[in-house]
């Protein structure tokens, strides 16, 4: 199987999931509107309510459809699909831009469906504003497609689940998607070292944030290669085992 064929296959049988893809972009979009729209005429520190909450939802939803990879793996490996690719001419590499790829998928109608929904709350910015805080989101979601195929390889389909939700929760209010954690301190300067923190503040462009210094791509490069090697490892140990 070559690595166009393979990576088209994983895209068509993803959409063709309806529950899936339901499960990964309904949830986060109703719980914007369900918080969002009741308050759409607030403000938060002279900021939109619904810009506000918007930027954290999308971190943590686009984190959320990163992260989903890892309970198709898991099933995946469950049931020898993995074996059977062992005897294709598909490389690690190849594998792992496939499953990426179909998590960007996800992570990409999540951001539409969050940005249409917080336009039609009133949510407003200059083009440039909006281009900025997509393509930081963008590039800050590569450590979590990394770590989804590390989990998925790691845990069974019974365990990947709790595993992966409990990770996005976890990750997501340290990173400070429901809000700071810390704004000084050692807990402030540890939450700094954590990809999903770069992650939020990558959303938080829209409200004012700063972009990136030399530490957030530090941060977001360091946990894509760590996790990219340990994701590597991972999976050959899987495909060799009988």
């Amino acid at each position: 199987m070559s690595a166009a064929t393979y990576t088209r296959y994983e895209l068509v049988r993803t959409f063709r999931n309806v529950r899936f893809m339901l499960l990964s972009l309904v949830f986060p979009l109703t719980l914007f509107l369900l918080v969002a729209a009741p308050n759409r005429n607030q403000t938060l520190g002279g900021l939109s309510f619904p810009l506000y909450y918007m930027t954290g939802m999308v971190a943590w939803g686009t984190m959320a459809a990163m992260l989903s990879c890892g309970a198709r793996i898991a099933v995946e490996r469950s049931v020898g699909w993995n074996r059977q690719l062992r005897i294709t001419p598909l490389t690690t590499r190849a594998y792992f831009r496939a499953k990426i790829s179909t998590a960007y998928a996800l992570a990409s109608l999540t951001i539409v469906a969050l940005y249409v929904s917080g336009i039609a709350l009133g949510v407003h910015m200059s083009v440039g504003r909006w281009l900025t805080m997509t393509g930081l989101i963008l590039v800050g979601l590569v450590p979590f497609a990394v770590l989804g195929i590390l989990l998925g390889h790691l845990l069974t389909p019974e365990a990947v689940g709790p595993a992966i939700g409990g990770m996005t929760a976890l990750l997501a209010l340290l990173g400070g998607a429901y809000g700071p954690v810390a704004t000084s301190g050692v807990l402030h300067d540890l939450v700094q070292l954590l990809p999903s923190y770069w992650l939020v503040q990558a959303a938080h462009t829209a409200v004012g944030a700063n972009a990136w210094g030399a530490k957030g791509w530090t941060v977001i490069a360091v946990w894509t290669v760590v996790l990219g090697r340990l994701a590597a490892v991972a999976y050959r140990r899987d495909t060799k085992r009988v």
